[in-house]
């Protein structure tokens, strides 16, 4: 199977991890052997609720028996969508109240930079340096990291980049600005948090000159930083929030949510302004609704800011320098790029699943599902304490 992994399927990078996996259950995924490897990574933040919760395998199911693909997006009315969109508004300041359902992260970056520049009728976007947007060419264009994107330029003009937490940037922001894209809490660069009301400030100019403020939550929301959304710890509100990875408990999904005088210019002039066959599927809009009912009728949310705590209460090391990020969303700042390869690669022996981030050499991590227990949680910190031991120079 692995041979055939690697010769039939495309693969991102040049020695992927091959786990072959038979099955997965709550914080635990099961190779061909079925043994256990406790998840620290959840998918990449994708697996809010871990791995094959049951009420979200019931929506599924329940679902996927009553119909699935009917029609291209937006032109019938289907109740799961019609519902999780309704209930999502009633969760969100009031001029986010209409959401344009997607399959993925990266698309939602794209139609609410297409919804920016509709709206103000400009062009001009600014963004942040070391930010992650998707690997589409227009939210490759406007992410931070030059590594990512050296190889595949020309890109879509017109982006200006600034530092995160940046007053002094912030003049860049002017009358011919369509929108600033910013991550509320920035993931690929090492789980950035904003500082000294930068958000705010942000907002502030955004409104001065006419801009609108799009807020990337895709890896930050659905409860993993302790609150339903980032932007709820920062009193930010912006004008366009686009979310995805956890949404859906591991379903493929993003969107990008607006007021509904924003949304409609989608509508007209053209008509069709952003369209998909598969967004808002009835089956994945099923598992987003359990999703999201779950964790609001549940104690995960508050609960996750405890687990940060014993997260936190646990690590310390000589090789360890800080913890970056909130919530379950933590970043495990080592002393150089080396200890975090050895650690990752001596707990993947040891049946601990840790990964890396995208452009910090340095940092470990750990973004589980909301669902972890504190044991899992003491028991998985032994392994990468264990570890970090072992490590020789």
């Amino acid at each position: 199977m692995k041979k055939d992994f690697l010769h039939y399927q495309a693969q991102t990078s040049p020695h992927p991890l091959t786990l072959q996996v038979s099955r997965a259950s709550g914080s635990y995924i099961y190779d061909q052997d079925n043994n256990a490897h406790l998840d620290f990574v959840a998918g990449v933040s994708a697996c809010t609720l871990g791995h094959c919760h049951p009420k979200v395998v019931d929506a599924i199911t329940k679902q996927a028996s009553e119909y699935m693909h009917v029609m291209v997006y937006g032109e019938y009315v289907q109740e799961p969508a019609v519902t999780y969109t309704k209930f999502l508004a009633s969760l969100l300041p009031s001029n986010l109240e209409t959401t344009y359902l997607v399959n993925s992260g990266t698309e939602a970056i794209e139609g609410a930079l297409k919804l920016a520049k509709r709206t103000t009728k400009r062009h001009k976007i600014v963004a942040a340096h070391n930010s992650y947007h998707g690997n589409t060419m227009g939210s490759m264009s406007v992410s931070g990291a030059e590594s990512q994107k050296s190889a595949y330029r020309p890109l879509v003009p017109g982006t200006t980049f600034i530092n995160f937490n940046s007053d002094k940037d912030l003049e860049k922001i002017t009358t011919d600005t369509a929108a600033v894209i910013l991550e509320t809490i920035q993931g690929g660069a090492g789980f950035i948090v904003p500082k000294n009301n930068f958000l705010q400030k942000v907002r502030a100019r955004c409104t001065a000159v006419g801009a609108l403020l799009i807020l990337d939550e895709i890896q930050p929301g659905f409860g993993r930083t302790g609150k339903l959304f980032a932007f709820e710890h920062y009193n930010c509100v912006p004008d366009i929030l686009v979310i995805g990875k956890g949404m859906a408990s591991g379903m493929p999904v993003g969107a990008f949510v607006a007021s509904n005088q924003i949304m409609k210019n989608l509508q007209s002039n053209p008509k069709l302004g952003h369209i998909t066959t598969f967004g808002g599927n009835p089956v994945i809009a099923a598992a987003s609704l359990a999703t999201l009912q779950e964790l609001t009728s549940s104690n995960l949310i508050i609960e996750t800011l405890e687990k940060e705590k014993l997260f936190k209460k646990l690590l310390k090391h000589k090789y360890i320098t800080e913890i970056r990020g909130k919530g379950l969303m933590l970043a495990v700042m080592l002393v150089n790029a080396d200890i975090t390869n050895y650690v990752v690669m001596h707990c993947v022996k040891n049946r601990l699943i840790l990964f890396w981030l995208l452009f910090e050499p340095k940092a470990l991590r750990i973004s589980p599902p909301l669902t972890i227990s504190n044991e899992e949680i003491r028991q998985g910190c032994a392994l990468i304490l264990e570890a970090l031991d072992s490590y020789k120079k």
